[in-house]
């Protein structure tokens, strides 16, 4: 919807009940727990999966690592929707969080191929790595995305905090000055 001045008006990334509701769930705290393991099991995942595609060793470490990486992400993206309903109402693609759960879906997909292609067999070793890595590739453009988003959500919450500090100065400040006059 445009604003007075013609723009189109931008919502901010959390109302403040959506932020209550943020700060209370227990999501919230599964969400901060969840994306650094991940993380870190990406990280061991394509340590294998490039040093079996650099030497031919580990095969097997490669391949399971990709389906551990693979299980952790539908953990995530599980516990993110569940997240994103208690905050916002709906369980995905809410304005707030809309591209980032599009471009999610890709990693979700590409993840699924790869467990596809193993567990058939329809895939050979180039398919399943390659498959394996472009999964990778949108997961780190993901983690961006997220990370982004929550550079933006602490950006936003200062001037939020700082009201809420100053508002509370000013309330002890206004007895005070009364007292004093």
């Amino acid at each position: 919807m445009p604003s007075a001045s013609g723009a189109p008006a931008t919502r901010p990334l959390y109302t403040l009940e959506e932020r209550v509701r943020r700060d209370s769930t227990k999501w919230t705290l599964v969400q901060g727990i969840l994306a650094p393991i991940q993380f870190v099991v990406f990280g061991i995942s394509l340590y294998f999966v490039l040093d079996y595609l650099r030497t031919g060793q580990n095969y097997d470490i490669a391949i399971w690592s990709v389906v551990a990486k693979t299980l952790i992400l539908y953990t995530i993206m599980i516990t993110g929707a569940i997240w994103e309903k208690v905050v916002f109402g709906q369980y995905l693609f809410h304005e707030s969080f809309f591209w980032e759960d599009v471009f999610s879906m890709l990693v979700i997909v590409l993840h699924t191929l790869y467990l596809f292609g193993l567990f058939t067999g329809i895939a050979d070793d180039g398919v399943l790595f390659a498959t394996a890595l472009a999964a990778y590739v949108a997961y780190v453009i993901n983690a961006a995305q997220f990370i982004w988003k929550l550079r933006q959500a602490r950006l936003s919450s200062q001037p939020a905090i700082e009201a809420v500090h100053a508002a509370d100065s000013d309330a002890v400040a206004g007895p005070a000055m009364a007292q004093a006059a």
